[in-house]
């Protein structure tokens, strides 16, 4: 298969679409496999965010702003900087994404995760597929097909089995889990209809998210910990391959193919956190990961 290489960034570092054509398939192949690097860096890190020591304020504060740290020499060196200047409106929307994917999600996922479990932690989250296809439709007038629908309805399903665990009540951190994914995708959208390059996106949000953060991380009890460093990587490399990512395919497309990411967590899980995996935590991965490979056959498009 001919693989065509698109540059990003003019000689100002500024981003840009290619002026040459390249094929829908050809976009449509690099947002897959961009989405798909992306989903293995997700299934280390809620092992990542399990294993942390000290409040869940701190540690997502902390890692937020580590990644920023990480991120602020690539746009500076780059010279996608330069766009902030000449589109200082737009940080309203990174501020926000900043705010909602950020601050708010990484608040929920942290204590989630520590209320609740590592493997449900990854699972469960991947309920992000309901809400991305609903933003998705209402919000940014992606297509959504019919195959596409009952491919959610397998997700739903799995995410049941998962939550219930063959009883009614749930575990103190599920709700919490539950509702992390509502804000990411909130934040992705506003992403997607910001006008800056992707990198520059994911630094201003850890920037804004990472010093939100700051204050109930202060008020509950500062610490730092190495795990931080570790999931300050993890999101600088997950949010910029992300957003270049849904540059290329639907967001909700994007999304669903996240949702393997627990067979990985569940993996590391075991053998690292020595966490026990149910017939129910099986049995819902797998219609998660056969609606995920039903929706990762979509192609993208908008409403007319």
């Amino acid at each position: 298969m001919k693989v065509t290489i698109i540059n990003l960034f003019d000689g100002q570092g500024k981003f840009i679409k290619p002026n040459r054509p390249t094929s829908l398939m050809d976009r449509e192949t690099e947002g897959t496999l961009l989405a798909f690097t992306v989903l293995v860096l997700l299934g280390l890190e809620p092992a990542v965010i399990k294993a942390n020591p000290v409040n869940p304020f701190a540690f997502a504060s902390l890692s937020a702003l580590i990644a920023s740290l990480i991120l602020w020499p690539v746009i500076l060196l780059g010279g996608q900087a330069r766009e902030i200047l000449e589109r200082p409106a737009e940080l309203r929307k990174t501020f926000l994404t900043g705010l909602f994917a950020t601050a708010i999600a990484y608040s929920l996922f942290s204590y989630g995760t520590r209320l609740s479990t590592a493997v449900n932690s990854a699972i469960l989250t991947r309920f992000e597929v309901f809400y991305s296809f609903l933003i998705s439709w209402l919000l940014l007038r992606e297509r959504i097909t019919g195959r596409a629908v009952v491919s959610a309805l397998a997700l739903i399903a799995g995410v049941f089995l998962v939550v219930a665990q063959g009883r009614v009540s749930l575990l103190k951190g599920d709700v919490l889990l539950l509702l992390t994914p509502l804000f990411w995708q909130l934040g992705h959208a506003i992403a997607k209809r910001t006008d800056y390059s992707p990198v520059t996106i994911a630094t201003l949000r850890n920037t804004f998210g990472g010093l939100l953060l700051l204050v109930p991380a202060f008020i509950t009890g500062f610490a730092f910990t190495k795990l931080a460093l570790a999931e300050g990587l993890i999101i600088a490399l997950t949010q910029s391959l992300w957003y270049l990512a849904i540059a290329r395919i639907n967001l909700s497309k994007a999304t669903a193919i996240l949702t393997p990411a627990p067979a990985l967590t569940v993996l590391v899980s075991i053998v690292l956190l020595g966490e026990s995996v149910t017939p129910y935590h099986l049995a819902g991965l797998a219609l998660i990961t056969l609606g995920t490979l039903a929706i990762s056959r979509e192609e993208s498009g908008v409403r007319e």
